[in-house]
């Protein structure tokens, strides 16, 4: 089957072998997207939460070599072997309206991430013209009518990128990734510097660690994070990339397995040294200008711009600003797909711009940004549990005797067993976490194992005949 719409994105239909991409594309695109904007707002958000260094130093070394183990043993099989994408895989399992309704919250909590990092671009842009990034006291606040400007300016330019689809997404990213890589080591060393770590003992010691979270907490209240919720944050906090399997859509595009380490460099040199040399601004940014470190209401405020300025100077700037952009860019197209999911007889370039406008907006609110470490494990928690869904359609509905996309098979709109398996557990996380107080990332797994047990265990009481239907639709038709 063809899709006159695919543009070559073959947004319904498998990837044939003629669009097939080499290794170097996926490394560019993940060092592009993971050594990116976040970066720049979670990396002081650590100290900010009370991490020790040494704790930061080896939870983020144990937790990132777990996704990139996920992403390439859990990701990378069902990848190649399908090539499609996760939101077309999903109506062949879940049922067309399911699936709608799944990318419509897709589709969203992609352009609530997008946004952050319009806000965190916007923040860079601003520092030259003396336009504040300020963060209101209420979450969905706006900043001044100046930074919102400059966020309309920002997203406008990232969504026109994301438009061009996945080859232009890739470019851009190889292009700005080993600059950008630089830079951030750049930004730790000159922070060491600045604070007069020229030694490991220096560092070891970490009193101008230990002077930077005191300050924070004076400001902003005490708060911990240890060891293991490191861990589990650097593992999952792209947890509806890998166990979400959001990354089929992009790795259906793989000519090799070995592509599937590609994630490495962007969790190594990204959510291992980034993360830890953006931390290092704020630390330095505390000892040497306190005073730049708070916003209007007198607390700590992670702004990128600042921080690079101060130890970069404009091309620190320049870096928060397409640090941005190349993290923004991938999150839009992603969420131009599952838009497209909803209105499938729409221009993928269309529902790409529109998510383009849904992330523009969610910039303008900089409150989100200011809660990464929350979103992203929540986001997780809400996404990733569908992954389950499809790991048990590839892996096991055959062996206990149970049709594998079976909405494709049986036409069903809603698969009944996907739609419980899914929201429960989420309904369930979401309850831990809002009212229980639960630490985002950690309702990740348990509703992923819990989703794909449900989802087996039910589809033998929803199903009607088995696999051996010799009547059924063919898979790939």
């Amino acid at each position: 089957m063809s899709d006159e719409n695919s543009g070559g994105e073959f947004e319904r239909e498998p990837v044939p072998d003629s669009a097939l991409l080499g290794a170097g594309k996926f490394w560019g695109m993940y060092a592009g997207e993971h050594a990116a904007g976040t970066e720049f707002m979670i990396g002081p958000l650590f100290l900010s939460a009370g991490a020790s260094l040494s704790d930061l130093i080896l939870g983020l070394l144990l937790g990132n070599l777990l996704a990139v183990l996920t992403w390439r043993f859990l990701v990378v099989p069902i990848a190649m072997t399908k090539r499609l994408t996760l939101y077309y895989q999903l109506e062949r399992i879940a049922g067309g309206s399911l699936v709608k309704f799944y990318n419509l919250v897709n589709g969203l909590l992609f352009c609530f991430l997008a946004g952050a990092m319009v806000t965190v671009s916007a923040s860079a842009v601003g520092v030259p013209f003396n336009i504040t990034f300020d963060v209101p006291s209420n979450m969905f606040g706006l900043s001044n009518p100046s930074f919102t400007a400059l966020v309309v300016i920002v997203g406008f330019v990232i969504a026109a990128i994301a438009a061009g689809g996945y080859e232009r997404v890739a470019r851009f990213a190889n292009v700005a990734a080993p600059w950008m890589i630089g830079v951030f080591a750049a930004c730790g060393i000159v922070s060491l510097a600045q604070m007069d770590v020229t030694n490991w003992a220096a560092l070891t010691e970490g009193k101008f660690w230990s002077d930077g979270i005191a300050f924070v907490q004076e400001k902003n209240g005490p708060q911990t994070f240890g060891f293991w919720q490191i861990v589990v944050f650097a593992w999952l906090c792209n947890g509806a990339m890998h166990f979400g399997m959001a990354d089929l859509t992009i790795f259906r595009f793989a000519r090799s397995k070995a592509s599937g380490w590609a994630p490495a460099i962007g969790m190594f040199l990204g959510h291992y040294m980034a993360w830890i040399a953006a931390a290092l601004l704020l630390a330095a940014l505390i000892k040497i200008q306190p005073e730049l470190a708070l916003g209007e209401d007198g607390r700590v405020v992670a702004n990128p711009g600042i921080f690079a300025f101060q130890s970069m100077g404009w091309t620190g700037i320049i870096c928060v600003v397409i640090a941005g952009w190349t993290t923004a860019n991938p999150t839009i197209y992603r969420a131009g797909l599952a838009f497209q999911g909803i209105l499938p007889n729409s221009s993928r370039t269309t529902m790409t711009l529109v998510a383009g406008i849904v992330a523009t907006i969610a910039g303008a609110f900089p409150n989100l940004s200011a809660k990464l470490l929350d979103f992203v494990g929540t986001y997780g928690t809400v996404l990733g549990p569908m992954g389950a869904v499809i790991f048990v359609d590839f892996y096991l509905m055959k062996k206990f005797g149970l049709r594998d996309e079976y909405a494709l098979h049986s036409q069903s709109k809603v698969n009944m067993a996907v739609m419980v398996a899914w929201l429960l557990p989420v309904a369930v996380g979401l309850y831990l976490i809002f009212w229980q107080g639960v630490f985002a990332a950690y309702a990740v797994i348990p509703c992923w194992i819990a989703c794909g047990v449900l989802y087996l265990v039910l589809s033998k009481f929803t199903q009607h005949g088995s696999s051996s239907d010799s009547s059924a639709v063919e898979t790939l038709a």
